[in-house]
């Protein structure tokens, strides 16, 4: 086993034993959206001209919800307190470098973020016959640069914070508007049209994710948006953090 999977393996056991953020990952976006869809009105059948119900408007949201809980919340906390504490420091004094350290976080809260998606979206189809995005590719795509992004931002939060209640007070800057634009405080349709054009180019690409739903495909230049955004975010974080 090299070092970066010892690292990871041992990451995981620490995640598990404060599992509030693995949890939350997993089922928090699975339980909103099962307490939502046993309303009979949410889950109704719907007159518009895509056929979604609410609650099927509604999952793409609780995508919105998972990535931003563990790319805003769980990572820049987790690293900021790491550097707080001189971890990250000591490995600095080791042949292991700390950049390992960082990277078995992020394949842990990525994976998580994955595993939770997929526990909404099946749970979300079989007990409450959700369908499946009808453009499964262009739903890959948009999940993979808003997964990017939104970390990204989550790194940049970690980067400039020294502690991690300054880290999480950071990262909610970003963390707020983007779970109103993307759905999660109040429903898309709800919100003004200005609003809404606003959200269609934000991460983690709440309409690019809609569109991959309905079939109309996610428009390029949503996708051009949040390249950018996840290409910037990361550039931007590398060239900020420091390991102390």
């Amino acid at each position: 086993m090299n070092t970066l999977a010892k690292i990871t393996l041992t990451e995981t056991k620490l995640a598990l034993r404060t599992p509030g953020f693995v949890i939350g990952g997993l089922v928090l976006p699975t339980a909103i959206t099962a307490i939502l869809g046993a309303i009979p009105a949410i889950r109704a059948d719907s007159e518009t001209p895509t056929g979604m119900r609410f609650l099927d408007a509604w999952v793409p949201s609780m995508v919105v919800l998972t990535i931003a809980m563990m790319g805003l919340q769980a990572i820049p906390g987790i690293i900021a307190t790491y550097r707080e504490q001189g971890i990250l420091r000591r490995f600095a004094t080791t042949p292991v470098h700390p950049a390992q350290l960082l990277v078995a976080q992020l394949i842990i809260n990525v994976t998580v973020t994955i595993g939770g998606v997929g526990i909404l979206l099946l749970t979300a189809g079989v007990v409450f016959d959700v369908p499946t995005p009808r453009h499964p590719l262009g739903f890959l795509l948009t999940f993979f640069l808003g997964t990017t992004a939104i970390f990204g931002l989550g790194l940049i939060a970690a980067s400039v914070a020294k502690t991690s209640r300054a880290a999480s007070g950071i990262a909610l800057i970003a963390y707020l508007p983007i779970m109103f634009l993307g759905g999660v405080y109040l429903p898309r349709p709800l919100l003004p049209e200005a609003i809404r054009d606003i959200g269609a180019y934000i991460p983690p690409g709440v309409k690019a994710l809609e569109d991959a739903w309905t079939g109309a495909g996610a428009q390029p230049l949503q996708l051009a948006v949040l390249a950018a955004f996840a290409v910037g975010s990361c550039v931007l974080a590398a060239k900020l953090f420091r390991w102390e």
